[in-house]
């Protein structure tokens, strides 16, 4: 591929339309670059010793060329060096110092996060279940793919190991009806899913805590499982104790599913050519990554049985490039919001870091230097007469016709019930809008309900607006944000009217969408259903 560079004198190499344009200040960089030391570079770049012109798939291109072998070999190591990084992992994964290096990564800013990620802010990999699935979609295939897998079931108890923002604690619960325990260890991802929980009525029925793995409560066990991009976290010298840990917090019989990030190799913890090193300098300090068959030796020793194991490599590639676009797409707002919380300098090195990261682990999925595993097992309860078929131990069927059938949705549901019994007319389903304007069918919150009262009906589980009703609903909506938009702009110092005019704003830009929608069922003469 063709690469031009500036070294530090002004003289010019290659091209003058190549894909990659270099621009070296450190002439130490150059000697980076012929030794193939990708990690190097990455931190050359992070540091500003160079800039560069071209898009991040065609200087991961460049990246994969330079390369003197395959990162997974490169990382091999022999007894000695692979008994001091044990010791390391011993020492570096206490309860205090995970708590420190989740906050590293996951309380830089939400904000940030908010820019790139799917509107659930889902921060793992996606399942992009059709060729077509936005990023969206593929984040909500998963989830689904997730509880489908465990079989998840009315009034069963459930626990999300590392919540995140909360997207399959809030799925669960919405979708399967479960009663839910998150835990995670970032202070901005608590009170963000607690600020969630409330906002849509949950409370009672899904809680997320402040709280390492190892302090949970072990004397009412759950029912099932699940812990997502969380365990490569824990460490080798620690997975041991992870297991154990989590098959005394699943019920005899319970299922239990493990996703997260696997090592392509065999024998390496993190990627060589100093690309390891650099995400653990930059973004991940403490990540250890294991290959599959050590993750599943380490459960089966805790007494769990292994009975569905799926890699989804391409996927993570899919996800991770579908994020690096959405950061590249929006490189001055990432800019100015971690300025405004860490300084221009500190928020132009995190920025580099992260175009690096995203970009460099979504080709590291692509060539297979790492893996992306969903491992759902079982804990036997001994009892050889019951379960789907005789021997199964527990609720799992032995099957995989329930993670892959047709299983209607409430929105379907709805459709179906309001076409039957209210109106032989095409329907049209109501949206809602979140904040940066997209949109997810359903599922009115507490945004959706105001909107529905604002066109004069009651917000109820679901309701209908006929053809015939939708320009008064259009008049009544536009009149509210007529009357948003005449309020005094609020004053600096005036916290409590600063979020007044926080909402106003909020509620300007959901009422527009809804009024579109509104203007094309009525231009095509079908009623509106809104439903929960």
């Amino acid at each position: 591929m063709p690469v031009s560079m500036e070294l530090p004198d002004g003289q010019k190499i290659g091209p003058a339309d190549a894909a990659v344009r270099l621009r070296v200040r450190d002439a130490a960089v150059l000697a980076h670059f012929a030794a193939g030391e990708v990690g190097v570079l990455g931190e050359d770049y992070v540091e500003g010793k160079f800039e560069f012109d071209g898009s991040m798939r065609d200087l991961m291109r460049m990246a994969a060329s330079i390369l003197p072998g395959s990162p997974v070999d490169l990382a091999r190591s022999g007894w000695l060096t692979s008994l001091v990084k044990r010791l390391v992992s011993v020492w570096r994964h206490s309860i205090e110092r995970d708590a420190r290096q989740i906050e590293f990564h996951y309380d830089l800013s939400d904000d940030f996060y908010a820019l790139w990620l799917d509107p659930r802010r889902v921060y793992s990999c996606a399942y992009y279940r059709e060729p077509g699935f936005t990023v969206a979609q593929a984040q909500e295939a998963k989830l689904d793919h997730i509880c489908r897998k465990l079989a998840l079931k009315p009034g069963e108890r459930f626990l999300d190991v590392g919540g995140g923002w909360g997207g399959l604690m809030l799925w669960a619960a919405e979708n399967y009806d479960v009663d839910v325990t998150g835990i995670t260890l970032s202070n901005n991802q608590h009170a963000y899913v607690n600020r969630l929980i409330q906002e849509k009525g949950l409370a009672g029925r899904v809680r997320m805590e402040l709280l390492d793995y190892r302090k949970l409560d072990e004397s009412r066990p759950y029912d099932k499982i699940a812990s997502v991009g969380m365990f490569e976290h824990v460490g080798r010298a620690q997975m041991g104790r992870y297991f154990n840990t989590v098959a005394r917090l699943l019920r005899p019989g319970g299922l239990v599913l493990n996703h997260g990030i696997t090592a392509g190799g065999v024998d390496n913890a993190q990627l060589g050519a100093g690309m390891g090193d650099f995400i653990e300098q930059y973004i991940f300090p403490g990540g250890e990554l294991l290959h599959v068959s050590t993750v599943l030796h380490d459960l089966a020793h805790a007494g769990l049985e292994m009975v569905d194991t799926e890699n989804l490599r391409p996927h993570y590639a899919r996800t991770l490039w579908a994020w690096s676009d959405g950061l590249e797409a929006r490189l001055p707002a990432a800019r100015g919001v971690l300025s405004a919380q860490a300084g221009a300098e500190q928020a132009d090195k995190v920025l580099r870091a992260y175009r690096l990261y995203l970009a460099g682990s979504a080709l590291g999925f692509e060539r297979g230097w790492m893996a992306l595993h969903q491992m759902l097992a079982i804990k036997p309860d001994g009892d050889t007469a019951k379960g789907a078929v005789p021997g199964a131990q527990s609720s799992y069927p032995f099957t995989r016709d329930h993670m892959y059938a047709a299983r209607k949705t409430r929105f379907e549901t709805l459709s179906k019930t309001l076409s039957d019994n209210l109106s032989d007319r095409p329907l049209t389903m109501l949206y809602k809008f979140k904040s940066r304007a997209t949109a997810d069918l359903i599922m009115l919150e507490p945004q959706g309900r105001q909107i529905v009262t604002l066109i004069g009906k009651t917000p109820g589980a679901s309701g209908i607006v006929t053809a015939a009703q939708i320009p008064a609903a259009i008049a009544a909506l536009e009149a509210a944000v007529i009357a948003d938009e005449a309020q005094p702009e609020a004053q600096e110092n005036d916290e409590s009217a600063a979020e007044e005019r926080h909402d106003v704003v909020r509620l300007r830009q959901r009422a527009a969408p809804f009024i579109e929608m509104l203007k094309r069922s009525a231009a095509a003469d079908v009623d509106v259903v809104w439903g929960v």
